[in-house]
C-alpha cells in the first residue's frame, strides 16, 4: 500500500466534491417605486423562508442600497423563488 497515493487521491477527490458545491448563486431584489415595504417583507417571509427580521433588514437594503442579496444557492434552488418573486410583483434576478 502506498500511503502518498492513497492520501493524494482522498485530496483530489475532496478538491473536486468541494468544486461542485461552491457553485452558489445570488437571489437579488432590486428596489421599485411601487410595492410597499410591507408586502416585501411578507413575500420575503414567505417565499425566502426569512425570519420577520431578516426580511425588513433586507427590505430596508433594497430602499436605500438599490438591491440586496435575500438569498444564496445554487441555481436550481434559487429559480422557483425567483419565479415566486416575480409572481409577487418583486423585481429579481439570480446572479
Amino acid at each position: 500500500m502506498n500511503w502518498d497515493t492513497d492520501i493524494l487521491h482522498k485530496e483530489e477527490v475532496e478538491v473536486e466534491v468541494l468544486e461542485e458545491s461552491t457553485d452558489l448563486r445570488s437571489l437579488v431584489v432590486y428596489n421599485d417605486d411601487v410595492n410597499t415595504f410591507d408586502h416585501v417583507i411578507e413575500t420575503l417571509i414567505k417565499v425566502c423562508g426569512h425570519t420577520a427580521e431578516q426580511a425588513e433588514q433586507c427590505t430596508l437594503l433594497i430602499h436605500y442600497k438599490g438591491k440586496c442579496t435575500v438569498k444564496m444557492g445554487s441555481y436550481e434552488e434559487l429559480v422557483g423563488m425567483c419565479t415566486a418573486l416575480h409572481d409577487k410583483d418583486l423585481s429579481a434576478d439570480i446572479e
